[in-house]
């Protein structure tokens, strides 16, 4: 099995994955690129994951006919796709051998430009957010900066998002310990988050018994982030102010409110999560420091989001074994490996 990525935030956290027997990032979607990465594998079952679709790449697996698959898409109305100037893009949908679909709105879209080949199975993210918190591995030294206080913890945070947070923690330090995690962790940044801070910070891989009264941390690498999160009270996810929210089931699994700002529209577990209560978003400083200040004065209302959080994963577990048996097991695997 082989897994390839196209982004560094991706592979970074999973080249050492074990269970595959390669993690590499994708060959650019060139056609010669395309036809030697094809030729060297000769890949019996493709997967693609989301929004991967690669024009060459399918072309090309079409053209050899091999079993392809797109697992947990999600489509919107507002995609080239669906608009007029999108109809030479819709192509792509044929190559697919079957589609498995997060949600039926999903569906809906495809059946309106002639598409069928859909099963409709969830999101397989659900299951692996579950599983990573199941083998999270104990963090001793998060454990010892925590100490008996609860603990904010900022997950994959840009520069915008560690601006408002930031400014609250100066104002507020006392009432709770910090951990940022930014999504970038060049020397520069690192630099730039401890310049914002006026209470004394630690970096993770600096921590020692001399920084014991550091109120904050920084997460000086990648790939802890998920196992950080198990010690938190309440997180914040970033990315919100700028393309679009980073991964919120991660914190979520955990049973605490997840804060995340506004650009999370277009992502239906944040939508989702925000009815059910598990999440709330903000805008700027002072939306932000009610909500905190809201959950400090109110340690019940931490536990009400908390639950809603913890129950929102439980009901949406399940799509990588609906996934799984319509591709190898039953009547539904031999119908799919006729195409």
């Amino acid at each position: 099995m082989v897994v390839t990525f196209f982004s560094p935030s991706g592979y970074e956290v999973r080249k050492d994955y074990t269970g595959a027997d390669m993690v590499m990032y994708l060959p650019t979607d060139l056609p010669a690129n395309v036809r030697f990465f094809l030729d060297l594998l000769r890949p019996d079952l493709v997967l693609f994951v989301k929004y991967e679709f690669w024009y060459n790449y399918l072309g090309e697996l079409k053209r050899r006919n091999i079993l392809t698959c797109l697992v947990s898409g999600i489509f919107r109305p507002d995609q080239y796709f669906f608009r007029w100037y999108g109809r030479p893009a819709r192509g792509m949908f044929s190559v697919f051998n079957r589609m498995f679909l997060q949600d039926e709105q999903s569906g809906r879209l495809l059946e309106s430009i002639g598409y069928h080949n859909y099963s409709v199975t969830g999101d397989t993210r659900f299951d692996r957010v579950s599983q990573i918190a199941a083998a999270a591995k104990e963090l001793p030294v998060i454990e010892k900066f925590r100490g008996g206080e609860s603990l904010f913890v900022a997950g994959s945070s840009w520069d915008e998002d560690e601006d408002i947070i930031a400014r609250y923690i100066n104002a507020n330090s006392g009432t709770m310990k910090w951990i940022i995690a930014p999504h970038e962790i060049d020397e520069s940044h690192l630099c730039r988050i401890e310049k914002r801070l006026a209470p004394k910070s630690v970096r993770y891989s600096r921590y020692d018994d001399e920084a014991g009264d550091c109120r904050v941390m920084i997460i000086d690498n990648i790939g802890m982030l998920s196992s950080v999160y198990r010690y938190a009270s309440i997180a914040a996810v970033g990315g919100g102010f700028g393309r679009g929210i980073h991964n919120i089931l991660e914190p979520a699994c955990w049973g605490i409110p997840v804060l995340f700002g506004p650009n999370h529209l277009k992502f239906r577990e944040a939508v989702q999560l925000k009815e059910r209560g598990g999440a709330v978003s903000f805008n700027n400083f002072e939306t932000f420091a009610t909500i905190v200040e809201k959950y400090l004065s109110d340690p019940a209302a931490i536990e009400t989001a908390g639950n809603a959080s913890a129950a929102y994963i439980a009901e949406n577990k399940g799509s990588t074994d609906k996934v799984y048996k319509e591709i190898f097991e039953g009547q539904a695997a031999e119908n799919l490996l006729k195409k």
